[in-house]
């Protein structure tokens, strides 16, 4: 009998992933010079339950990499090891090739020659590591808290002591086999630990013609000699734990009459002991046995572990973890949904007109269920958007050594949720604000004392929900937006006069235009102009905005606007002429009938509506969309004031319909991209409504009208 391991396999996978994420974390957490046993030991357990796991899979090369690293941390929690920076980007380094290799195996795809090469070199540098004990004092350039003794020196390396060790009798349950877990596999991560011989108890062994292949019938003697300590024995046993007999007693013993035996030999294996004893390179491929004969995949041949191996792991994961309470609010709403059928089937079955008012409870209840079954099947697909925080930690560690600046990253509102589809979408364009902010922003450290600020700088990134959206900050104290700068590589670029003075507002604009960079040298971070317009479409693509806000010297502020779900919307239904359009709630303002005493003529080539104090232009949707409608006066219709990217504009309609929450369909995949028009719904009878892109529709209005952003300043200048 076979045991099918795909699943196990797969959730093997799913929290090596997740693991690798939390030790990445807890390494950028230390403190130079300080060993802080309770993190070393949670960093630890993640390197060796991944050694653990990977064993079970016969992942050798996984197992023989992480068993170096994780000898490298218990040198460390027994203080034979400082923290210093060259161990944590060590470490940091280990944690990319252990991705980088989990990934491989996940795919199927055996390593290229890059991997390899970093593969052996990561090895080699955990190796030197061990071999040589670094004072933290002279590898780290930042203030570091000062141990209260000296460090111990390593000594030589001795063989095992033979009158120290551990007795082990392990009796598996018959079911042991069937949860995965293969005893060959703990005692290989014992031989790891000291020298091990094996006896092995045969006396229920039933006859052959009995034996069932998937049960376990045999106990084993273990001896483990060495001065080991009764946790790392604890550590391997964690995985069958519940599923065996087991008893550990430590040297020395007395004589006991030992079982029937038909093999006594010790084990091979990795030796526990770092220095001389370890191999110094690995075998030439790292793939899963299903595809040790397949051959190498074009696309294997490019190095496509990048962002610290992240992406490859996460690209393809199309499952979600949910919370047990997401789970039974779903499963109350479904029960409640069934009982007011079954209530309906029976007012149905004996339906008479005095029954109507019966109908109609019965009908409002159902809608309130169908709503409160919809949003917890909404919120099974939020995840907090730390999913996508927890990379930059990382990212600014590495870049910040890369620039030679000291930068403090701020991280709140982590527990903020929004939809899977629109936080890993996210992923990219957040990466690159994080990117600009540290090389255009945050000055160096001698820039930053010159100026008054500390040497030491900001950078924060927060998240909150708001008006039914998620709003994203991402803001440093460093140089600011020089908007004197802007403008003049924009006149090079010919997008404006020479004679021009636009307004910070407009200059911001600029920002978004391909090939504008501030930044005057280019390097391997930024500053080729490539990436602000690609970061504006795919938030717009996604429903969101983004705005700037900055003062030259004291730091810069991006805030970006998102929808919560890319699925669902509450919408207001307009009419214009025969067709029937949808406008987001979240952008409406207010509506109102229109005075023609207030409605002025911009330039000959809009409208505009005076509001208060604001001048509104109007947007006459049968003109713009070129519908055919009896209402084209001003005074006959409704105006209905939206925003969008920080305008306002007034849709000139026919009439307001209803308020509807409806299902959101896209109309690119399913006919083509239309400027002003983000998707399409299904109505309650069967038609087809379009849903209004209120900043695309603003951005096609002035391409129409060839008129800029409507400033109050000129507006006078404008009204004939």
């Amino acid at each position: 009998m076979t045991i099918d391991m795909t699943e196990v396999r797969q959730l093997f996978f799913e929290e090596s992933f997740e693991s690798l994420d939390t030790m990445e974390a807890n390494l950028l957490d230390l403190d130079i010079g300080v060993v802080d046993h309770e993190l070393i030991n949670s960093i630890f357990r993640v390197a060796h339950s991944i050694k653990g796991g990977a064993g079970i899979f016969k992942f050798e090369q996984v197992v023989h990499f992480a068993h170096i690293a994780e000898t490298l941390l218990d040198s460390m929690r027994n203080n034979q090891h400082w923290v210093t920076q060259e161990t944590i980007d060590i470490l940091l380094q280990a944690v990319d090739i252990l991705r980088m290799m989990l990934t491989r195996l996940k795919e199927n795809v055996p390593c290229n020659e890059t991997d390899l090469q970093a593969i052996q070199e990561a090895q080699l540098g955990l190796e030197n590591m061990l071999k040589v004990p670094l004072p933290a004092s002279e590898k780290t350039n930042s203030p570091a808290k000062t141990p209260n003794t000296e460090p111990p020196e390593i000594t030589e390396v001795t063989p095992p002591d033979l009158n120290k060790g551990w007795l082990i009798l392990f009796k598996p349950s018959p079911e042991l086999l069937k949860t995965g877990n293969d005893p060959i596999n703990l005692f290989r991560e014992l031989a790891t630990l000291g020298q091990l011989d094996i006896k092995v108890n045969t006396t229920e062994l039933p006859d052959f013609k009995e034996i069932e292949p998937q049960l376990c019938y045999l106990s084993w003697t273990l001896t483990l000699y060495g001065d080991i300590p009764r946790q790392a024995i604890d550590e391997i046993f964690e995985w069958v734990e519940g599923d065996c007999s087991l008893e550990i007693t430590p040297f020395p013993i007395q004589a006991t009459e030992s079982p029937p035996i038909i093999a006594s030999s010790p084990i091979i294996a990795a030796s526990a002991y770092p220095a001389d004893t370890q191999a110094s390179t690995l075998p030439t491929s790292l793939e899963s046995e299903e595809n040790e004969d397949s051959p190498e995949p074009e696309k294997a041949k490019k190095n496509r572990w990048g962002d610290n191996g992240r992406n490859n792991a996460q690209t393809n994961d199309n499952s979600i973890r949910v919370s047990i309470d997401k789970v039974d609010a779903l499963i109350n709403m479904v029960g409640e949904l069934v009982i007011t059928q079954s209530m309906l089937d029976q007012v149905g079955d004996n339906f008479d007109i005095s029954k109507l008012a019966q109908l109609r409870d019965g009908l409002a209840q159902l809608e309130r269920n169908t709503r409160e079954l919809q949003e917890s099947v909404m919120r099974i697909r939020m995840l907090p958007i730390s999913y996508s925080f927890n990379r930059f930690p990382r990212l600014v560690h590495d870049l910040s050594v890369q620039l030679n600046k000291k930068v403090e990253l701020k991280l709140t509102g982590e527990n903020t949720e929004l939809d899977k589809t629109v936080l890993e979408k996210m992923n990219d364009p957040l990466v690159h604000l994080v990117r600009n902010a540290l090389d255009h922003g945050i000055e160096s450290p001698a820039q930053r004392l010159a100026t008054g600020k500390p040497e030491t700088g900001l950078l924060h990134l927060h998240a909150y929900h708001q008006s039914g959206n998620i709003v994203i900050q991402i803001s440093d104290d460093g140089a600011g937006f020089n908007l004197e700068k802007i403008r003049l590589k924009a006149v090079k670029l010919g997008l404006l006069d020479a004679q021009d003075i636009p307004n910070a507002e407009e200059l911001y604009e600029y920002i978004f235009h391909p090939g504008l960079s501030t930044n005057d040298q280019i390097n391997d971070v930024s500053g080729r102009g490539v990436g602000m317009d690609v970061v504006r479409r795919n938030i717009r693509t996604l429903g969101g905005t983004i705005d700037i806000r900055s003062e030259h010297n004291k730091g810069t502020i991006f805030t970006i606007r998102l929808p919560l779900t890319l699925a669902i919307l509450d919408g207001q239904l307009v009419k214009v002429g025969q067709e029937i359009y949808i406008l987001s709630l979240l952008s409406i303002v207010e509506s109102l009938h229109i005075n023609k005493k207030l409605v002025s003529s911009l330039a000959g080539q809009a409208d505009v509506y005076k509001l208060r104090d604001e001048y509104i232009p109007v947007v006459r949707l049968h003109n713009l969309f070129k519908i055919q409608t009896d209402i084209t006066e001003l005074d006959k219709g409704l105006l209905v004031i939206v925003e969008g990217e920080g305008q306002k504009i007034g849709l000139f309609v026919d009439e307001l319909l209803s308020q509807q929450q409806i299902v959101i369909k896209s109309l690119e995949s399913n006919y083509k991209q239309i400027e002003g028009i983000s998707g399409a719904t299904i109505l309650g009878n069967g038609s087809v409504a379009l849903i209004i892109d209120i900043a695309g529709l603003i951005r096609l209005f002035h391409q129409q009208t060839a008129l800029p952003r409507i400033r109050p300043r000129i507006v006078q200048e404008l009204v004939t």
